[in-house]
């Protein structure tokens, strides 16, 4: 017996404020164009080099490295669209990236789970992406699934069996393809075919969408790159993510950072419209900072750097994948992932990112508590309410009531009190007593409440048929993975 998954439910915000003017805006755009033009970006792909240097651009075939001017940045650009479709197995679960809405998505993907039961961390495995869909199907405000940890018991196949564990457990879109050897790329694409039903489908309201990280700085990553092209040619959406680190990997100033990132960001997205014209791309900048004195890797820096990237996407006029972040570097549940949380679940309205969030890990993205992602849940359905819960209706001012009530009296038995009392949504985690009367902790409240629903939220499953050619897609790339390894 399955359980029905509940209707999404996005933020829809009218606070969303422009931090940066257009001119700004512009004068990074120049700046990600000069260096793009004088300074070029490394493509380690004998195919990329070959498509930008079949469209005209400056292509160092030792180094590898692409110079593109500033017109053939803009007209690939011009071709990339706005909005697309990122499909659910229903159409009450597809995400329309058009601006109008930012859709919680989960963070990933980790290496590291505390496992639900014997509560010690250990690497991450493909039952814990299953149990982690299975939960977040049934979180409404939670609308796209990126696996939050790595199928660490599988080799170069990990990535498939991920997608296959996040397409059977939720009937939400999922962040399917990652990048693979190049050779086993072909098979997630006919893993989402399988589940869209035909190629038209797949294209139309593709089930899966991908994500390839940049190599800061300026350089991309060769199997990433050959595998973006593959998806691209299918109609797969791919989000292209730079990570730079300021101090590191990128200039010690935020600006410099973010027009670092850009570059990388831009050039992937320029390289896949000059192959694909058309094809469904977005952008996503993830600033962190090196601790000046310990080197440490710092993703809570202290600046509005993820609202700016927000921007810097829909400057270029494509969708963007970032903003507020829930996400935390603290090592534990805590004082500081609760702050983080807090402040960016408050963060979400303003930024105006068409997917955001970041839900469930800590330690900068690298370990997965199971209880984290109820708290984060709870942090952003407050967000949520504060947003969604109100509307103006004189009525409820009750001044009847108050006349009838008049001074010194009280309300515990008016027919209004008992009407309207349970009116507000109180939360699952606080103020819940135990046994003995005393308050229990929050933390053990999502605990118990992650395992509720993981042992009774069972979401519709795909047709056997399909399940079955999921499995003998998996089997044919474990045999192409030996053949290429």
């Amino acid at each position: 017996m399955y359980s029905k998954t509940p209707d999404i439910k996005p933020f829809t915000s009218p606070l969303k404020v422009e931090l940066l003017t257009q001119a700004q805006l512009e004068t990074l755009q120049e700046g990600t164009l000069r260096l793009l033009d004088e300074v070029g970006v490394q493509f380690p792909s004998p195919r990329a080099l070959e498509i930008f240097e079949d469209h005209g651009a400056r292509v160092d075939e030792g180094k590898q490295i692409v110079r593109i001017p500033p017109d053939m940045v803009e007209k690939a650009m011009s071709t990339a669209p706005r909005s697309f479709v990122l499909g659910g197995r229903e159409e009450r679960f597809d995400l329309l990236l058009d601006g109008s809405c930012s859709y919680l998505c989960t963070d990933g993907t980790g290496v590291h789970t505390v496992d639900l039961e014997t509560r010690e961390m250990r690497p991450s495995c493909k039952e814990d992406i299953a149990v982690m869909a299975r939960v977040c199907d049934a979180l409404p405000l939670i609308s796209f699934f990126w696996p939050p940890v790595s199928a660490q018991d599988f080799g170069p196949t990990a990535p498939l069996h991920q997608c296959q564990a996040g397409l059977t457990n939720t009937l939400k879109h999922v962040r399917g393809g990652m990048p693979v050897l190049p050779p086993l790329a072909p098979y997630v694409v006919e893993m989402a075919t399988v589940v869209a039903g035909n190629e038209d489908t797949r294209r139309r309201r593709p089930p899966i969408c991908a994500n390839i990280c940049t190599i800061a700085p300026l350089a991309q990553d060769s199997d990433g790159i050959e595998t973006a092209l593959v998806y691209a040619e299918a109609g797969i959406p791919t989000s292209f993510m730079a990570m730079p680190t300021m101090g590191a990997t990128a200039p010690a100033t935020p600006l410099g950072a973010l027009v670092i990132g850009d570059a990388e960001v831009v050039s992937a997205m320029v390289l896949i419209q000059l192959a694909y014209p058309g094809a469904p791309v977005f952008h996503s900048i993830e600033t962190s900072l090196m601790h000046p004195r310990t080197a440490d890797y710092i993703t809570g820096v202290p600046a509005p750097l993820a609202w700016i990237a927000v921007q810097l996407a829909h400057a270029w006029n494509v969708p963007s994948l970032g903003g507020g972040s829930v996400t935390s570097d603290a090592p534990d549940i805590g004082w500081q992932s609760g702050m983080d949380a807090g402040l960016g679940a408050a963060t979400i309205p303003l930024y105006g990112g068409e997917i955001c969030g970041y839900m469930s890990l800590i330690g900068g993205s690298m370990i997965l508590y199971p209880e984290q992602v109820i708290l984060e849940y709870e942090t952003c359905q407050d967000a949520y309410d504060l947003l969604h819960g109100f509307e103006f209706d004189e009525a409820d001012m009750a001044l009847d009531v108050i006349a009838q009530v008049g001074p010194r009296g009280h309300f515990l038995g008016q027919q209004h009190t008992r009407k309207h009392i349970r009116d507000f949504r109180l939360s699952r985690l606080l103020r819940q007593k135990g046994p003995d009367g005393s308050q229990r902790d929050p933390r053990e409240v999502a605990l118990e409440e992650f395992k509720r629903i993981s042992e009774t939220h069972h979401p519709q499953p795909l047709p056997k048929e399909v399940l079955s050619e999921l499995n003998s897609i998996l089997d044919a790339a474990e045999r192409e993975a030996e053949r290429v390894a």
